[in-house]
């Protein structure tokens, strides 16, 4: 999708820190971290939210777990415990229309979360 952020980061147009990349997914640091870890997952292939994971799509997301589980264990996140988080639509504040997963770890959570 021409207009969409992740999209130009996924193409290598916008730069980003990339923690991980396959064909499929791209691993990247938050700008904004909200943790000491904070590492966004998403599809190189533009999907716009959870709402759109189909039949045809979905493998791509059962690969961005298995990635963020490694990923974890890199960051050395993994034995304490992280969150992960995609948020969908106005009222969950999804801010880019492009599925993503938020990592978020190195420190305790608290909940509710928003």
């Amino acid at each position: 999708m021409a207009d969409c952020l992740f999209c130009g980061i996924a193409a290598g147009v916008i730069p980003s820190t990339k923690v991980y990349e396959d064909d499929q997914i791209l691993a990247f640091r938050d700008i904004n971290p909200q943790g000491p870890v904070h590492v966004l997952f998403i599809p190189k292939k533009h999907i716009g939210s959870a709402l759109d994971i189909t039949a045809e799509n979905s493998a791509v997301i059962a690969h961005i777990f298995e990635v963020a589980a490694q990923v974890a264990r890199d960051e050395g996140i993994a034995a304490d415990g992280y969150r992960l988080v995609s948020n969908i639509g106005e009222y969950g504040q999804q801010s880019v229309h492009h599925l993503h997963l938020h990592m978020i770890g190195g420190r305790q959570m608290s909940w509710p979360p928003g």
